[in-house]
């Protein structure tokens, strides 16, 4: 019995290299490949995300290669250390849990007489990588996930990103 079932499965897999291989071969139309249990379709191709730009790129790329460069400081955290590296590790989730845990409503709903939980410890005056200014507690306001993204839009704004045109 093992046996057979042993055999059944290298045949399976046998007949999905052949198919595979004979699909490859056959010149199968431009936006398929050939993966898995059959031919699947490909995702389609999207607009560079760089304002302006309509060249098509394949999905999971953000930029095409003449943009890709341009916004190399918008990958925070998929360098080296990630969030970590610029203060966002264990120290600052511990920290920022005992203050939320201190101060469990959104600083910013309570001005407007609503009564929100607070989800995030907001820095009032951006530190943009200052450590003293970071870990300065008077520095620190609860806010709902809400108001922190608009606050959080808002400094962006007026904070222009560096674009090398």
């Amino acid at each position: 019995m093992r046996r057979s079932a042993c055999a059944l499965r290298d045949n399976v897999k046998l007949t999905k290299v052949k198919m595979r291989e004979a699909l490859q071969g056959s010149g199968y139309p431009q936006g398929f490949f050939v993966g898995g249990d059959g031919i699947m379709p490909s995702r389609p191709k999207h607009p560079c995300a760089h304002p302006g730009c309509p060249e098509l790129i394949p999905y999971g790329e953000k930029y095409c290669e003449k943009h890709a460069p341009l916004h190399a400081s918008e990958k925070k955290d998929t360098r080296a250390g990630g969030s970590a590296a610029r203060g966002y590790g264990y120290r600052w989730q511990k920290a920022s849990k005992a203050f939320l845990h201190a101060h469990p409503l959104c600083a910013e709903c309570e001005r407007h007489g609503k009564y929100t939980r607070a989800e995030v410890v907001d820095h009032i005056v951006p530190h943009r990588g200052n450590m003293k200014l970071f870990w300065n507690r008077d520095n620190w306001q609860p806010l709902c996930k809400q108001c922190h993204d608009k606050k959080t839009a808002r400094e962006d704004r007026n904070f222009p990103r560096e674009y090398k045109y």
